[in-house]
Formats: structure tokens, sequence, C-alpha cells
């Protein structure tokens, strides 16, 4: 068995816990594979060092070290190859994350196909200008039309399936999927929802009016957003760079053809998992 480990260094401890993980896949008799440019980061790693591409075409599944950014990133890279991620934690809550530092035991579940994997529902984002694509992207936990200019009300009008629905008065909208909702829409005030669900979550940011709450909608369901006023506006997905939206264009976001995979090696439900990590930040679900 083959596994890219793809760390994010800017997190505190995510050297040394990529470090104690190449050395578990070593102990447990998996090669693990890892990009040219850190073999001097990583010269005592028991690890083998290729271009990304090559890297990416050798292994059969892929291990990302940090915090749900870092896990995001890798599976944004697994997806075009229908390869499976597993998070290990090095950051802070990491929603997304299979495993601890403290649990690297079950890695040797690996070799032995004792695992089980989930399949998590993706967005399918477009920005168009009439019949003319202008950005394209896949989005595992949300797509994000919100003011880039100065601190004044946009104006968005919402379309299900091509019938106007809803707009707001605020700082833009969040469209997320279930695996999302633990992300900035539950920060905007949206639902936590089970990530084996599918449906779209439409979550205004910063509302005008105190009665407006987060729209759910069936997974067969094309949304359009059009913003109405003079107000710069961007579309982030995935925390990526926003994309400047033209006046005019509109934001179709639907559910995607493709999903992401992730390996799960503990039994934990996700309300366990949801009770662990809200405990940690002195919450209560």
């Amino acid at each position: 068995m083959k596994i890219a480990v793809i760390p994010n260094l800017t997190r505190q401890d995510a050297f040394a816990v990529t470090a104690d993980v190449c050395a578990a896949l070593r102990k447990y008799g998996i090669e693990a594979l890892m990009e040219q440019k850190l073999c001097e980061t990583f010269s005592e790693a028991d690890a083998r060092f290729l271009p990304r591409n090559d890297m990416l075409d050798e292994c059969d599944l892929l291990i990302a070290v940090g915090g749900d950014g870092s896990i995001l990133f890798a599976a944004h890279l697994a997806i075009p190859l229908g390869k499976p991620v597993l998070g290990v934690n090095a950051g802070r809550l990491a929603y997304l994350s299979g495993l601890e530092r403290s649990e690297l035991d079950l890695l040797s579940n690996l070799p032995k196909a004792q695992y089980g994997t989930e399949k998590r529902m993706l967005l399918s984002v477009q920005v168009l200008e009439g019949e003319r694509v202008l950005y394209d992207a896949l989005c595992l936990n949300d797509a994000v039309l919100s003011r880039t200019g100065a601190a004044k009300l946009t104006d968005v009008s919402v379309y299900a399936n091509d019938r106007e629905t809803c707009a707001y008065l605020g700082d833009g909208v969040i469209v997320a999927t279930p695996t999302g909702s633990t992300a900035y829409s539950l920060s905007a005030g949206g639902p936590i929802v089970d990530p084996m669900l599918e449906s779209l979550l439409l979550t205004p940011i910063c509302p005008h009016a105190l009665s407006e709450r987060t729209l759910l909608f069936g997974a067969d369901t094309v949304l359009t957003l059009a913003h109405l006023t003079d107000v710069p506006m961007g579309l982030t997905c995935d925390g990526a760079e926003p994309f400047p939206i033209p006046r005019g264009a509109v934001v179709r976001i639907r559910k995607a053809e493709t999903y992401a995979y992730f390996i799960r090696i503990k039994s934990d439900t996700f309300i366990d998992i949801l009770h662990t990590k809200m405990q940690q930040r002195g919450m209560r679900p």
C-alpha cells in the first residue's frame, strides 16, 4: 500500500504529527509518498519524494495532516482521481478529521482494509454571464457570495429551479453542503445537518431582517443567485480566493455528479464527533 502524506506546515504541530504519521506507516508496512518540495524539510522521514502528479497517481489514498482547511485541500486533489482521504488532526476542531495524533496506531487497519469509506456530496458552482461560463468549481463545504468592498447592504435574489424564491438584504449568502453545515453556515446561524444526507443549505450572512433564517433545499434543486446592487460582490468556494462577480452575472449552484470520499477507521458516529468537538469548544449541541 502507498499513501500520499500532505501536511499543512502552517499549523504549529503539523511537522511533528507528520513525522509521527510517516513513522507509523513504516511500522505497518505502508510506503509514505510526499511531494518533492518537502524533501529537505522531512529529510529524516521514511518517505519517497515525488512530483505532485506522480505522487497522486501512485498512491492508494491520501492522508492530510492539519485542520479542516488542510483536509479540504487534499480532498480537492483526490476528487478527480476518485481516491479517498483520511484526515489527521493537527489543528483545532477539524470536523473532517478521522484520527487524532494519539490514535495513529489505528493506521494498522489500512493494509488490512479494516475501515469504512464515506461518500460526501459536492456542489457544482458556476458563474454565468448569459450563456458564457466565467467560473466553474466544485465545493465540498460551501460557496459564499458576499460583498468585497465597503460595508454596504447587498441585495441578493435567490431562484430555486428558475423560480424566484426569496431575496436577502445583508452581507451576502452561503450555499453549503451538509458537510459544510458545521463551517461558515453554522457561524452564520445555520443548522447542523448530518453529512450523510444530500441537500443544499441556503444561509443569509448578517441579514437585515430578524426573521430570515436558513432554507434547506432538496439535492435536485438548482439555485441561482443574482445580486441587484452596485456593491462589489465576490464568490468564494471552499475558502479559495474570491472570484469577482460582474454586474449582471449570476451564480448557479447544484449538486455535483461526483463525490468526495473519506476514510473512517473509528466506529464513532457523526453525533459522537459533534459532541466531542463541541465539548472542546465548551459548547453543547
